[in-house]
């Protein structure tokens, strides 16, 4: 802020003497056009300008034009030996003043135009004896007067001038310059202030992703010890149950469930090692309602233990979505344990799905208690749980599945209660 309000206050500032100066050039230029003409028609003040005399009664009637100017406070008359030669002031004629190097580029044939503001010392010429001038800004002109051919410098005019007219209109354009350097500046303030908020939002996103993929490679490791040290004495189990069918015939259908529950972990245990590492992607073109009935039929028992109701109701058109199977199964078994989990009394798991030109989007929503506004801000972060035995790893790992295949996972609270999760993934090619 302080920058910008630095470069807005310079901006004025140049801004307002670029213009300044201008315009009280273009004022002594229309000041010197004007002398140009007047000397150009009258003939008699060519004559004494050139060979300065008696003043005669014509030249004097020119002069009085000339003082005659529109906002002129004082006209000198200068010769070529820089000696007054008329004034409107009369006490002037005659006199030669010190030095002054406004008056000598004059003489050489320059138009110079210098501004005095109110204030300002006006003692340090010797011309300006005597010289009263309004409070506000006037302007001195020296105007170099040439003969009809506009070749010799014939001598110089120097006009007090309090223009009241360009006094107003400077005041305007400074008063538009402020309002619009402060208006750019402000601008700029909100460009470069959103530019930074961005950046910030940014890193602030790079650094809470990269904690959660340290968190998650944690996890990842953990995953593997743990699934390392199950696998053995979940061969252990499945072997004695085989043995049970072999020898004891009447508990061999409870045997048989110990089997095929056995190899369910089993494939539960290797599929959570997929999830947890960074393996290699498969996308594969997928249709999403096959895989939803399976994830509903691997809880069926579990929801019916919970009173929970489960509607997969989704049409038969939705359009395949690129991604790798197995993981994605995963990503759909993990938000509806956790639908499930929110549904300990009974309750009801709807799923929907939505499809636009690159996109599909289903829906999971349970009308269960929902979450509070600070954990659903959190949900999805590793290691951060509502539950009381859970690890906070299943929405973590989910999300960051979803994201290595371009999707997202968002979780919102659902209309009239309860949670809503959508999980989306890119379209398959047609």
């Amino acid at each position: 802020m302080a920058l910008v309000a630095a470069i807005t206050a310079s901006s004025v500032s140049l801004l307002g003497w670029f213009v300044t100066q201008r315009m009280l050039w273009q004022e002594g230029t229309l000041t010197r056009d004007f002398v140009q003409s007047l000397i150009l028609v009258e003939t008699p003040l060519q004559r004494f300008l050139a060979a300065p005399g008696p003043l005669p009664p014509d030249v004097l009637v020119s002069f009085e034009h000339i003082a005659r100017i529109p906002d002129v406070l004082r006209a000198n008359v200068y010769d070529r030996q820089r000696r007054v030669i008329w004034s409107s002031d009369p006490t002037l004629i005659g006199r030669q003043f010190g030095p002054n190097p406004e008056l000598d580029l004059a003489l050489r044939g320059d138009v110079v135009v210098e501004k005095v503001d109110a204030g300002d010392e006006l003692d340090t010429k010797a011309e300006h004896v005597a010289l009263v001038t309004p409070e506000a800004l006037f302007v001195e002109i020296y105007v170099p007067v040439r003969d009809a051919a506009g070749q010799e410098v014939l001598g110089a005019i120097e006009f007090y001038k309090h223009p009241r007219g360009l006094t107003l209109l400077l005041a305007d354009l400074r008063r538009w310059i402020t309002l619009g350097a402060l208006a750019f500046g402000a601008l700029l303030f909100l460009a470069l202030f959103g530019l930074v908020r961005r950046a910030d939002r940014i890193m602030q996103s790079q650094e809470r992703r990269l904690l959660d993929n340290e968190a998650l490679a944690v996890v990842g490791e953990m995953a593997s010890v743990v699934a390392h040290g199950i696998r053995n004495p979940l061969a252990t189990i499945r072997s004695s149950a085989e043995l049970v069918q072999e020898l004891a015939p009447a508990a061999r259908t409870e045997a048989a469930d110990i089997v095929a529950q056995c190899d369910r972990l089993g494939a539960w245990l290797r599929e959570w090692l997929g999830y947890a590492a960074d393996t290699p992607l498969r996308p594969a073109a997928l249709a999403l309602a096959p895989l939803v009935h399976s994830a509903c039929d691997e809880v069926a028992i579990a929801a019916q233990r919970r009173r929970v109701q489960l509607q997969a109701e989704l049409p038969e058109d939705l359009p395949p979505v690129l991604a790798d199977p197995l993981l994605v199964g995963q990503v759909l078994r993990s938000v509806l344990a956790n639908a499930l989990e929110a549904l300990p009394r009974g309750g009801r798991v709807c799923f929907d799905a939505r499809a636009d030109a690159t996109t599909l989007t289903l829906g999971v929503q349970d009308d269960g208690p929902g979450l509070s506004k600070e954990a659903r801000q959190r949900a999805g972060q590793p290691l951060f749980t509502t539950k009381p035995q859970g690890l906070g790893v299943g929405l973590a790992l989910a999300r960051r599945v979803l994201r290595r295949h371009g999707g997202q996972l968002r979780i919102d609270d659902a209309a009239g209660g309860g949670t809503r999760v959508e999980i989306t993934l890119r379209r398959a090619a047609a």
